[in-house]
């Protein structure tokens, strides 16, 4: 019996609202409308939302082409004599190399807009997208689509709090997500360093979990150690009404001339007490002695 021939889940389901225009393949399985195409008739397409394919991966998966032929369909559509690929790009660029005469494809009716969307979700379904890569593309589904977490979620087969996670990374520091990318940082680093309120500090925490190898676990201590509030001031009652103190403050103005300002004793909640204190302003030296005259201190003799 031939082998099933799959796709992710999000494509496949998105594959159910598309119009397939290809003839059903009655060797495929099931009946799929499946069909082969010439390898020279594809070509790349301009929409093509990924740049960067990794040299090692790509000859591991030429040396599986040439073994076990393509497992998976490739998308495209058709454009006038030739048929412009949609999805799966590294499998054609294997395909060639591996100089297959002929590839499994699934011919979509779609337009401009659906390409895209279906060449980032095929994207996003691989297994060797980094996680930065991989928020960047929820982005653009969001961004370009106008679609929801939970819709990107259902589209791409993941959960929608996994996908909400994974987007939150792109508010860190372009320095903290450039290690995350790099590896040096992982993903749960990352996501406790959400929780630190000002980038400056987000940057210089990845560098030291960078410098020291810290673990998720050990830069959570310190993430919860640096969020937690400083100590409440201790509870105190002042021992004097301050209507007293406002009117001794008063009196003791009227006897020296001057401005006095006086502070009661407090009494803490454990029972401690705390010194009050009596200031007595002056201005100049003579004012300073006639304060003196009135404590009965003689300024001569000091």
């Amino acid at each position: 019996m031939a082998k099933k021939i799959g796709l992710g889940r999000g494509l496949d389901a998105l594959i159910q609202e598309k119009k397939v225009t290809a003839v059903p393949d009655t060797s495929a399985p099931n009946g799929d409308s499946i069909t082969k195409i010439a390898t020279g008739r594809i070509k790349a397409s301009p929409l093509q939302p990924r740049r960067a394919f990794g040299e090692e991966a790509l000859k591991e998966l030429t040396a599986s082409v040439k073994e076990h032929g393509i497992l998976q369909p490739l998308l495209v559509r058709q454009k006038e004599q030739h048929f412009e690929l949609i999805a799966g790009e590294r499998r054609l660029r294997a395909a060639a190399v591996a100089n297959l005469p002929e590839v499994p494809v699934i011919v979509l009716d779609v337009g401009d807009k659906e390409s895209l969307e279906f060449a980032l979700i095929e994207n996003l379904q691989r297994d060797d997208l980094n996680i930065m890569e991989e928020a960047e593309g929820y982005r653009e589904l969001a961004e370009k689509f106008d679609l929801k977490q939970d819709e990107i979620a259902r589209r791409v087969g993941k959960a929608r709090a996994t996908v909400a996670n994974t987007l939150r990374l792109l508010d860190l520091p372009n320095s903290v997500k450039k290690l995350i990318e790099d590896g040096p940082l992982s993903a749960g680093h990352g996501k406790v360093l959400l929780s630190v309120e000002i980038d400056a500090e987000k940057e210089l925490l990845a560098q030291r979990v960078v410098r020291e190898s810290l673990s998720v676990r050990a830069l959570e201590k310190i993430v919860e150690k640096l969020n937690k509030p400083g100590r409440k001031p201790r509870a105190q009652k002042a021992d004097l009404p301050l209507d007293y103190i406002r009117h001794l403050s008063e009196k003791l103005h009227q006897h020296f001339g001057t401005a006095v300002h006086v502070n009661s004793t407090k009494t803490l909640a454990n029972g401690k007490k705390v010194k009050g204190s009596i200031q007595i302003d002056y201005y100049n030296n003579d004012d300073l002695t006639r304060v003196l005259e009135i404590l009965g201190i003689n300024a001569e003799e000091l």
